[in-house]
């Protein structure tokens, strides 16, 4: 079977359990939300092509779980990501306060020039916030991440932050598909 793309990346979503990881994956890939599910159990997986310059990208977009227990499973998936959304709720405080442990696993784990943003979801919820906009910014700033408040839910940002995979990719086909 022939492959149907030019180029694959491979993006890793980390984040406590229930920040929201897999409503923006389903978000972004089925265009769809479904308020209740169960919560993943070790990995899953989904992907999207996108066409980028007539070069096929698809973009294979992993789901971890969030539990403490499956960590050891997840942290091999870290090794071979091209780039890594680290998610947050803005209703809770202590998934924010996770983010600083998340991150320096993917500074342990992960490949040194590996794409990484931070996300707090759920911006929907306004009227439930316990992390301030300002907050998020500056921790992005600090471990030298791109930012996004998004909400799967009403889709906010979610085109806009995987905009940023698209445009990471233009990077990246520059690099090893140089035109001329």
């Amino acid at each position: 079977m022939a492959k149907q793309y030019d180029v694959l990346f491979r993006l890793l979503l980390l984040g406590d359990s229930g920040v929201g990881k897999t409503c923006l994956l389903c978000r972004f890939t089925d265009n769809e939300f479904h308020p209740s599910h169960i919560s993943t159990i070790g990995v899953d997986f989904k992907m999207k092509t996108l066409e980028i310059d007539g070069i096929k990208v698809r973009i294979q977009i992993w789901d971890t779980a969030g539990q403490e227990r499956y960590q050891t499973i997840t942290k091999q998936y870290y090794r071979r990501a091209q780039g890594i959304f680290l998610v947050y709720d803005i209703t809770s405080e202590r998934s924010f306060q996770h983010i600083m442990k998340w991150a320096s696993d993917v500074d342990e784990y992960a490949p040194e020039k590996v794409q990484k943003i931070l996300v707090g979801n759920k911006s929907d919820e306004e009227q439930k916030r316990q992390v301030a906009t300002e907050q998020g910014n500056k921790l992005a700033k600090a471990y030298g991440m791109d930012f996004f408040e998004t909400s799967a839910f009403t889709n906010h940002n979610i085109t806009e932050l995987f905009r940023v995979v698209y445009f990471f990719s233009i990077f990246f086909l520059s690099v090893f598909y140089p035109i001329g």
